[in-house]
């Protein structure tokens, strides 16, 4: 009865846009075994990606509404489901993806287990394609890469992003966290991930991170730049959240370097050029470059760029003494389209998994609306 609880959870989750993909040695089911304990497992699968009261999502489960919103609850504290929280309005819970989602929520309380579980699972979890058609984050230049000449969009500046935001929370990178655990990773800086606004207020809520300001946040992109950190900020054009990602420790730029051309699986407004004439070959950039794309020879007078491995983070850039690199923007048929919301984002992912089709859409929508009638709720 347990083992069907959790792949009927695992199947939950699989049907997802962010997908949770089946494996022949089951370590997803390991994975939700340590996270979820069979009742939690039970009431998650009746969440979906629409936010609903606990009244709707007890009906549904046929457990008690103050059952419901204790669980609810607990799980979204737990980091197990998303959770919105408004002050003078019921909570409204839905399901969370697995990344991006439970797993960086649990940040703050790996063990030995879960990690070595996770990191088996992970490269079989991610799949290049669905990536290169659907990434769930995008690629933007560190700050002093970019020339005052380029024609750059508010929503590919980071420091951009950061402004006018209601709320904003700096987190701990899992990624870091999780490699120190095994002994391994770099000492890059760990308190790196900026969160915003909703999304900002359920890291808060759940003691995942600590609220900062505009200026600190600046800071640590500046800071990022230093460290050779590649900013990846959420895949739409009003980012919930930027990334502060280090090649060695960073799941999703390790498995996108080990792709033969990796500038084909990110998006990237940017790429970089060189002008071997000016390069002193000071070995500098070939160390920023997390994928590989520049290259210096023994006795050789300029690092050698290979162009389809270029990702335009511009961490080559903002170091080089002599100006010999630079970023220029990608001709007009090479430009990513940057969904405008993150429910833009999701939904993307959805199609590029045929996953919530207008059908399959409207179906979860219409029992939303039902169970919502049923369980005396109204919309807010």
């Amino acid at each position: 009865m347990s083992d069907a609880t959790y792949r009927k959870l695992a199947k939950h989750l699989d049907e997802l846009p962010g997908s949770f993909p089946a494996t022949d040695s089951g370590v997803e089911l390991r994975i939700l075994r340590r996270l979820f304990t069979p009742e939690q497992a039970e009431l998650a699968v009746h969440l979906t990606l629409i936010p609903e009261a606990a009244p709707v999502v007890a009906r549904r489960a046929g457990i008690s509404t103050g059952a419901a919103l204790e669980r609810l609850t607990a799980m979204a504290r737990e980091g197990l489901i998303y959770s919105l929280e408004k002050e003078g309005s019921k909570p409204r819970f839905m399901a969370a993806q697995f990344v991006v989602g439970i797993w960086e929520y649990h940040v703050n309380s790996l063990d030995e287990e879960l990690v070595r579980d996770v990191n088996e699972y992970l490269p079989q979890f991610f799949d290049p394609e669905l990536w290169r058609r659907a990434p769930q984050l995008r690629t933007v230049p560190v700050g002093r890469s970019l020339k005052m000449d380029h024609h750059v969009l508010a929503y590919e500046q980071a420091e951009a992003m950061v402004r006018d935001r209601r709320r904003i929370v700096v987190a701990p990178c899992i990624c870091r966290r999780e490699h120190k655990m095994q002994g391994a990773g770099c000492d890059r800086p760990e308190e790196a991930c900026l969160i915003f606004d909703g999304s900002a207020d359920y890291y808060l809520r759940n003691g995942l991170g600590r609220e900062i300001g505009a200026d600190e946040a600046r800071e640590i992109l500046e800071q990022a730049d230093r460290a050779g950190l590649v900013l990846q900020p959420s895949n739409s054009q009003k980012a919930a959240n930027i990334c502060c990602c280090c090649g060695c420790c960073c799941q999703v730029l390790k498995n996108v370097a080990r792709q033969p051309r990796p500038a084909e699986y990110v998006s990237s407004a940017f790429r970089v050029t060189l002008d071997a004439d000016a390069c002193v070959a000071c070995g500098v950039c070939p160390q920023r470059c997390p994928m590989g794309a520049l290259t210096l020879a023994e006795g050789a007078d300029a690092v050698a760029l290979a162009a389809e491995r270029c990702i335009g983070c511009g961490l080559c850039v903002s170091t080089c003494p002599v100006q010999a690199l630079a970023l220029e923007r990608k001709p007009e048929g090479e430009q990513p389209e940057v969904p405008a919301t993150l429910v833009e984002s999701v939904l993307q992912m959805a199609r590029a998994r045929g996953k919530l089709g207008p059908l399959a859409l409207a179906a979860t929508g219409l029992r939303s609306k039902f169970d919502r009638l049923l369980a005396g709720e109204r919309r807010r």
